[in-house]
């Protein structure tokens, strides 16, 4: 197989690099305990769920301003569900420990 030496160099600069940014790195190993990890996890990702809820909800806000100023019924009807679905999911946590009895 034969490589032109435009890829070549190519190669050589992705080796140096990689090789560059792993020289000195020390090796991170798991917490002693399996649940804290998932536990952390979850809390990661129902901090990313309240950030997508709390931008549905300014945005919703932001709709039923509009279609005030506007005198939009169905945009006034679109931005109440938004601001409704972006509460469900900026308190999705507080929801299902409710559910669940947690």
């Amino acid at each position: 197989m034969k490589i032109n030496k435009k890829t070549k160099t190519k190669l050589a600069i992705y080796i140096a690099l990689v090789l560059t940014f792993n020289f000195g790195v020390t090796p991170v190993f798991a917490a002693g305990d399996p649940i804290s990890v998932v536990n952390n996890l979850s809390d990661f990702i129902f901090s990313l769920i309240r950030a997508i809820g709390m931008i549905l909800l300014g945005f919703g806000v932001v709709q039923i301003g509009l279609s005030l100023k506007s005198h939009d019924p169905s945009q006034r009807a679109n931005g109440f569900l938004t601001l409704a679905g972006g509460v469900i999911i900026t308190f999705a946590k507080e929801i299902l420990n409710l559910i669940v009895g947690g």
